[in-house]
């Protein structure tokens, strides 16, 4: 037996004391290790950069290089618009092809071909149309659509000044491959019509205003 502070305690009693005190620390350890690898874990510290935090401040992100800010602090704009996105789709080279190779083909014609291509090289429209005299595809002009207003203004050549869709008759499309205009079944003015035709009374000529000769005195 041994005395501890005054008190005698059998070998016996030590060792039960021992082992108290020994699970005391192990119930407590767990809990401290724990707690301490949480607030000093890796991947918590690996989360919160110092590029993504300073993004939460509204400072620049070094990581991704631009400046970063809340959706509250960039204005709505209001005005008008003032960027319309431009539209590729064109027709030009198969009209193009459909002059210097079916309509104005040939020696005789290259000083009239020659002047209509330099207009459409000038012309910063994407939608061209011949107009043929008749059904028998006789080249007559060249128009431009407006896709806003659906007129057709004369680029070069004889016709109308300006042709609406109501004075359409007949509409065509042009084969590269065949050299050959085909008539389509249909009145819509779309991408695919190269050609159309205005019925026959839009050519006659307009009867001329009379002069009036002044009375002698």
């Amino acid at each position: 037996p041994k005395t501890i502070k005054g008190r005698l305690k059998c070998k016996c009693c030590l060792q039960v004391e021992n082992r108290r005190n020994v699970d005391r620390s192990a119930a407590i350890i767990p809990v401290i290790c724990a707690s301490f690898f949480r607030s000093h874990s890796p991947a918590r510290s690996r989360g919160r950069s110092p590029g993504r935090i300073g993004v939460q401040n509204g400072e620049k992100d070094w990581e991704t290089g631009s400046a970063i800010s809340s959706p509250a602090s960039i204005p709505e704009y209001t005005g008008p618009k003032l960027y319309k996105e431009p539209s590729f789709k064109s027709n030009k080279f198969i009209i193009h092809n459909a002059i210097t190779r079916c309509c104005l083909a040939g020696k005789v014609n290259e000083p009239q071909k020659n002047k209509i291509v330099e207009e459409m090289e000038k012309s910063t429209a994407n939608h061209f149309l011949i107009l043929f005299r008749d059904s028998s595809c006789q080249f007559r002009a060249v128009y431009t659509m407006n896709p806003e207003t659906d007129e057709m203004a004369r680029l070069t050549g004889i016709g109308p000044r300006v042709i609406t869709l109501d004075m359409v008759e007949s509409i065509y499309k042009y084969s590269s491959d065949r050299k050959q205009f085909t008539v389509i079944p249909s009145k819509t003015m779309s991408m695919s019509v190269d050609a159309f035709t205005i019925p026959g009374h839009f050519w006659q000529k307009r009867p001329g205003t009379p002069k009036k000769f002044g009375t002698l005195k």
